[in-house]
């Protein structure tokens, strides 16, 4: 199995409820966020991780309507790329991230299974102009020491990215800093900031870069601080999630998160505004594995998507 992190992950989670989500006018959104600093980044609609059913031509709609700025890269479904990518700009769209359809946590087999296959994916990135895949990384395992992981996760890793740098495509790792899944294995493995820049420099083929995401940040106990020694470069994907209100940090379960900035557990504005201070540029998506948004039909869930992002926008800068 090589699909990334909106299936794969999920082989981990199980769905769990939400909090309510508001209905919006487009025109209300657009007005309030106006009042606001201009932001720098674009905000893009991953359906997956919504509940979204949707293929790649139903995600560009759907961005279109709802404004979105991106959409999420659907390589393996393309006939034509290119067409693809006009399609794409002409609704005023531009390319968020693709998910490594690499499956390098498990055995070598596998491994080499997805790996053969990437050559020809990134090839079809690079006729459409994608300039950025994901993928994550599981903070525990049940064989294999830190050592042995980091081992293996450099190499496996530093061939897969060499493979996307051929194809001008770098390549983001997203730690996850829960820590139900920190201790799911018998050996913890990479769960902070700084431990993942110190995989980045191990792999050391010079794209591949960090994906930050608001959960993981908390979870993880790391700081604005820490963020700030990134330079927007480092940075290839921003996902932006709030937590449930009256639940410690450490009984945090990663599949029950909410929408950015509905609840306020997780210090958002400060999150928002060190990324904008850094000059990121790139894409930036909610990430919320939510069952009560995944329980709604897709323009439901579009609209509260991006309600949630634009007003977390708005209060960081308003």
């Amino acid at each position: 199995m090589v699909h990334d992190t909106c299936t794969s992950r999920r082989r981990f989670l199980r769905k769990a409820t939400g909090g309510a989500l508001a209905h919006f006018t487009a025109t209300q959104l657009l007005a309030q966020e106006a009042a606001a600093r201009p932001r720098p980044f674009p905000f893009c609609l991953y359906p997956g991780s919504l509940g979204v059913r949707a293929d790649q031509a139903e995600t560009i709609r759907l961005a279109k309507v709802y404004g979105f700025e991106a959409v999420e890269a659907m390589p393996k479904a393309w006939e034509d790329p290119e067409a693809v990518a006009a399609e794409v700009k002409a609704n005023g769209l531009v390319w968020g991230t693709a998910g490594l359809p690499v499956e390098f946590r498990r055995g070598a087999a596998v491994f080499e299974e997805g790996l053969a296959e990437l050559p020809a994916i990134a090839a079809r990135l690079q006729q459409a102009g994608v300039e950025r895949m994901s993928t994550w990384l599981m903070p525990s395992h049940d064989a294999w020491t830190y050592l042995t992981n980091f081992d293996q996760h450099a190499n496996r890793l530093r061939r897969v990215a060499t493979i996307l740098k051929d194809h001008g495509v770098k390549l983001g790792l997203e730690y996850v800093g829960t820590r139900s899944l920190l201790v799911r294995g018998r050996y913890p493995f990479i769960h902070t900031l700084a431990e993942t820049r110190e995989l980045i420099a191990r792999i050391g083929t010079g794209n591949v870069g960090v994906v930050l995401d608001s959960w993981h940040w908390w979870t993880a106990g790391d700081t604005l601080e820490a963020i700030r020694e990134l330079s927007a470069d480092d940075i290839i994907l921003v996902d932006l999630n709030d937590a449930p209100q009256g639940v410690a940090k450490e009984d945090q379960l990663d599949n029950r998160r909410q929408l950015p900035g509905s609840t306020g557990v997780i210090p958002m504005a400060g999150f928002v505004r060190t990324l904008a201070a850094l000059g990121y540029d790139g894409p930036v998506r909610a990430e919320p594995f939510n069952q009560t948004l995944h329980d709604l039909e897709n323009d439901a869930a579009c609209e509260a998507t991006i309600r949630a992002l634009r007003q977390t926008w708005s209060k960081a800068h308003g």
